[in-house]
């Protein structure tokens, strides 16, 4: 225990990381998800196909996988490239190499949740909206997204439940988040078992805190719905 208290300043560094990785990634990951959304429900032929494929390949690919070939193929093609322009050498940050793979990653999985959120408004609500003479934009804020919230948000939870445990996989590209500065100091003072078990309590924390935040967003994206 006092080697964990004496290493507690490292592994809060460690967690700051790691917070930011996830976050920094959820909101890429949710930029790219809207975009893959909007061209699978587009009905435009080359949108839906490359949407299709973006969705259907990455989700079939390993975290680990991705995040090394953005990290090591990604870093050789931009020196590669560099070398052409008469650039010296670039070394590409572990931190954003993550970010970019698990944003990419995970945005794929919510392109599926936020078109199945999209699509599971009845389409009757934008008729009934001009029907009663409401602006466009009145129609989008007041009645399709509240009602898009509702359908968007248990799946929106999930993905971030699980892009927070895949941050662990970016420690082996050498980026001192929890789970990499975690191990070195496991090693230095040769108890793992003690460093991985505080990392898992770390974890358990995140994901709790994390259930109760998305507990209190979907009763409140479902406030004046009936169940």
């Amino acid at each position: 225990m006092e080697k964990l208290i004496e290493f507690t300043p490292l592994l809060g560094r460690g967690l700051l990381v790691t917070i930011s990785l996830a976050l920094i990634a959820l909101a890429l990951a949710t930029f790219l998800g809207a975009l893959g959304a909007w061209a699978k429900i587009s009905g435009r032929r080359l949108p839906v196909l490359l949407a299709k494929a973006y969705s259907t390949i990455v989700r079939g690919i390993p975290e680990l996988v991705l995040i090394l070939l953005v990290y090591f193929a990604g870093q050789r093609l931009i020196n590669d490239a560099g070398r052409a322009l008469g650039l010296g050498y670039i070394e590409i940050s572990q931190f954003w190499a993550g970010v970019a793979a698990i944003g990419f990653i995970y945005g794929a999985y919510l392109t599926e949740t936020f078109r199945g959120a999209w699509q599971s408004i009845p389409p009757g609500q934008s008729d009934a909206a001009r029907a009663l003479g409401l602006p466009a934009w009145v129609t989008v804020w007041k009645v399709l997204v509240p009602q898009f919230m509702r359908h968007a948000v248990p799946g929106y939870g999930n993905v971030w439940m699980v892009l927070v445990k895949a941050t662990a996989v970016v420690s082996v590209i050498g980026l001192e988040d929890l789970v990499g500065l975690a191990d070195k100091a496991g090693k230095a003072s040769r108890q793992p078992f003690l460093f991985f078990t505080a990392v898992i309590i770390v974890y358990l924390g995140i994901t709790s805190a994390s259930g109760l935040i998305l507990r209190w967003a979907e009763t409140r994206a479902s406030r004046g719905h009936a169940a």
